[in-house]
């Protein structure tokens, strides 16, 4: 099955070519992107390493190809001019002529291997998190937004010395909302997004960790505006000198001083942006080249109550806006993902109710819902016997109410204890800043 994704590819890349050679550059662009997808998919499933070789090194060209195009359709060429000739556009060096997904790219294969594996950290579909499904931590949104929505619609803000924030930090104890935020950043943004982790950068081979590393920021450049987001980035940086830290980890972290020390003198329109849960972990030298640290603590009374109802979405219920204000008195100490966890366990009680219930009603629809023995029109029954029936595709569990809350609340426990959360304080007095 998987060999239809490469022949899909090469048809893709023959109609580009012939696009790209009439100089029709928004449809080339197009059809170039659906071809790379395909290869993409392709080497995932190929087994075969020199067929694997040769189709990366294509989906390298035509990869660069595709930039090309684009900072040309960028800088207002569209396609042919109105008299008919093809506008002019810079040839690559290694001009793509033909769909056979094999033959030699003009590209170290090293290293077109190395940026393979990389294109898959490349976010191509907008995780739909929007800056108001995150609840408030203003000002890290705030300083996000001047940072990444900003430079990119208004460029003409941030002239003479005033330039966009570069780096940052976001810390706090786990599950407060560190790398939710990045999503929203990825949703929100029109800007190339890398997710990375530390599986993505680290290597077993000797020296390709820190040249993976220095492609990801090579093609943050050539794709830029863009964003690099290192989630856990304490597992990659940690305190220099320390017994336990091997040759690997140490070159890691020199090149991403280096290129992050580049990122910062150059105003490459590349953001760096990474989270930890251990800020004091991070080496000094990594922690000083992040100009915001942001300190993202637990959600506070407001941010709580937006949580259940977030949570909760368009799941039938019969809470009360006074019930989320009493829920959200009664969590203090949670975190985001402590009451995500709590809703979720919610979400069952309705369904659990269905599964213990001997008692039914019908209702003016049609539709079979657990109730009481005393219930108007309660009928001894069970779910078995009513699926026995056939009227499975009949029941309804019931409504949420605010007693499945107290029944869960009472046997969940926050997550985050006082002394995380007094190093995250003490951390910030020191060194950050209020989220």
């Amino acid at each position: 099955m998987y060999s239809n994704f490469k022949e899909q590819a090469i048809e893709y890349v023959k109609q580009a070519v012939q696009e790209d050679n009439a100089g029709n550059y928004v449809k080339a662009f197009s059809l170039y992107m659906n071809a790379l997808e395909y290869f993409r998919t392709h080497l995932k499933y190929e087994k075969n390493p020199k067929i694997k070789e040769a189709i990366t090194q294509k989906f390298t060209e035509y990869l660069r190809r595709a930039e090309e195009i684009r900072a040309v359709l960028d800088e207002g060429g569209s396609g042919p001019a109105a008299n008919g000739d093809a506008a002019v556009v810079a040839r690559p060096k290694t001009k793509p002529k033909d769909g056979d997904g094999n033959g030699n790219g003009g590209e170290d294969p090293d290293q077109a291997k190395l940026r393979a594996g990389l294109t898959s950290a490349i976010i191509t579909e907008k995780p739909n998190v929007k800056w108001n499904d995150v609840a408030g931590l203003e000002s890290a949104k705030q300083a996000l937004q001047e940072a990444v929505i900003l430079p990119v619609k208004f460029p003409q803000f941030f002239t003479g010395k005033r330039r966009p924030w570069r780096a940052f930090l976001l810390y706090g104890p786990p599950g407060t909302g560190k790398s939710y935020l990045a999503k929203a950043v990825a949703t929100e943004a029109e800007s190339t997004f890398f997710s990375i982790s530390s599986s993505d950068l680290v290597s077993k081979w000797m020296g390709e960790s820190e040249k993976l590393v220095s492609n990801l920021f090579q093609m943050a450049r050539e794709n830029a505006p863009s964003i690099i987001f290192i989630d856990e980035i304490d597992s990659l940086c940690g305190q220099r000198g320390e017994g336990n830290e091997s040759e690997a980890s140490r070159r890691i972290k020199t090149e991403l001083l280096v290129q992050m020390q580049g990122v910062g003198n150059n105003d490459q329109k590349v953001l760096v942006l990474a989270a930890t849960n251990t800020p004091y972990a991070l080496d000094q030298a990594i922690r000083r080249r992040f100009d915001k640290r942001i300190y993202i603590p637990l959600p506070d009374l407001k941010a709580r109550q937006h949580m259940f109802k977030v949570h909760l979405g368009d799941t039938p219920h019969n809470l009360t806006e006074s019930d989320f204000e009493s829920l959200a008195r009664r969590t203090e100490g949670f975190s985001g993902s402590d009451i995500s966890v709590c809703v979720k366990d919610v979400l069952f009680e309705p369904v659990r109710k269905a599964q213990d219930a001997m008692h039914f009603y019908k209702t003016a629809d049609g539709l079979w819902m657990p109730c009481g023995p005393r219930h108007p029109g309660a009928i001894q029954t069970t779910l078995q016997e009513l699926a026995a029936k056939g009227l499975a595709a009949k029941i309804l569990p019931p409504p949420i109410s605010k007693t499945d809350f107290d029944k869960v609340l009472a046997r969940q426990r926050p997550t985050v204890s006082k002394a995380d959360l007094e190093l995250h304080e003490r951390f910030t007095k020191e060194f950050g800043e209020e989220g």
